[in-house]
């Protein structure tokens, strides 16, 4: 891979960023993908042993011979792309200011297997809310990072990088941008980035906006993270007076936990991923497993159904891990992490929460209360998953305007 940046004069000189894959990179790509050695088709007429082998079949076939990376390598060239070091990691972003010179800045963090490529539908209607059924009055100066080890970021050499670490980076980020008051943003481990930010709780951060909040009570989360294998039954266990929003939530976080493997092979033994470097159709398959509901759309966009997702979507960012070579940098945050994904975290400013119902887990309101004591907004959506500004961009960018309203 190859990329041209301004040589730096100091740590904390902002450098533009451009993307440049030598063809060579790209040919190379096609030529693994043709070599894919396949494995037999599962025993099921569903997903339950994974994905599909019609799925990824039909992914490399389209990946191999008609999927164009330079329409999304033209796509981030044209927006304002930045490198800058931070506690001696690069770390790169995406920064585009909104015409409306009151816009209230915000930095929006994505998560694993994501990146940058999942919040470029939003920039629009976040920056320009007028030309995107909004008001001047809602518009954002925004914010994109690559997590550390992820996409053009810096790939961490020593331990430490997890998200505590991560998120008194992006505070120094926006204040090396000039922000003296400015709110955050994340999915998935972006949550728990942006939820840590919250805990730290620096003088410039206003607030935050979750869709995978930290709010599920901590007897919970430990019942079902126990349950890993079924053996204790976590679900016979729950307490008797869960309403029906609190039992649903459990049945969901029962499924997940039921279901992560990949976290946990990640978390204990990134290393030993070396195949996600080797094999493209591997790497692709590993990260379209994420959750049940993801996988669902990405198999029906790849029969040949309009869903949330194109496959040029789901290809931009599998493309994007390839040829930077960051699965197992990437998995390395699973391996840092030392806090729960759903817990509470004790966040104690201004919390903005969408719960979306195809989400890992859709948080009911009494939880989300309890965890965030200075909660600001709530709202149950009746469509929308785990990669919301991906999948529903124009639904997910009016959250958050109505989100961080009350914080203008």
């Amino acid at each position: 891979m190859a990329v041209k940046t301004e040589a730096p004069v100091r740590t904390a000189q902002i450098r533009p960023f451009t993307v440049e894959i030598p063809q060579a990179e790209l040919d190379a790509l096609r030529k693994r993908i043709a070599a894919t050695r396949w494995p037999d088709k599962e025993t099921v007429d569903d997903q339950s042993q994974g994905v599909p082998l019609a799925t990824i079949q039909a992914l490399a076939g389209y990946w191999e011979k008609e999927y164009d990376w330079r329409k999304i390598e033209a796509r981030l060239n044209d927006l304002p792309q930045f490198m800058t070091e931070i506690d001696g990691l690069d770390i790169h972003f995406i920064h585009v200011r909104s015409r409306h010179e009151d816009a209230l800045p915000l930095v929006v963090t994505h998560g694993w297997p994501g990146s940058v490529i999942e919040q470029l539908k939003i920039i629009g209607p976040l920056t320009d809310p007028t030309a995107h059924g909004g008001s001047a009055s809602d518009a954002f100066h925004l914010v994109i990072p690559s997590l550390p080890g992820h996409g053009f970021s810096g790939k961490p050499t020593v331990g430490g990088w997890g998200p505590e670490h991560i998120a008194g980076a992006w505070t120094e980020l926006m204040k090396r941008l000039g922000y003296t008051r400015f709110v955050a943003q994340g999915g998935d481990w972006g949550a728990i980035v942006t939820d840590q930010m919250g805990v730290q709780a620096p003088a410039e951060l206003l607030g935050i906006h979750t869709n995978m909040p930290g709010a599920v009570p901590p007897d919970l989360d430990a019942l079902f993270q126990s349950d890993v294998s079924g053996a204790t039954n976590a679900l016979g266990s729950l307490p008797g007076d869960l309403t029906a929003e609190e039992q649903h939530a459990s049945e969901q976080l029962d499924f997940v936990w039921k279901h992560v493997a990949y976290a946990l092979m990640m978390a204990t033994r990134p290393q030993t991923l070396t195949g996600l470097a080797d094999s493209p159709v591997g790497l692709a398959a590993f990260l379209l497993d994420h959750d049940a509901r993801s996988l669902d759309l990405i198999c029906q966009a790849f029969a040949g159904r309009r869903v949330g997702l194109t496959r040029d979507d789901i290809l931009d960012n599998i493309t994007l891990y390839w040829l930077t070579n960051t699965a197992v940098s990437a998995s390395r945050l699973y391996a840092e992490n030392q806090l729960s994904f759903f817990a509470t975290k004790g966040v104690s400013v201004p919390t903005a929460v969408s719960a979306f119902p195809d989400e890992l887990y859709q948080a009911p309101r009494s939880w989300v209360e309890r965890a965030y004591p200075n909660l600001i907004y709530y709202h149950q959506l009746d469509k929308g998953g785990h990669f919301a500004a991906w999948e529903q961009p124009e639904v997910f960018a009016e959250e958050l305007r109505a989100g961080f309203r009350p914080l203008r």
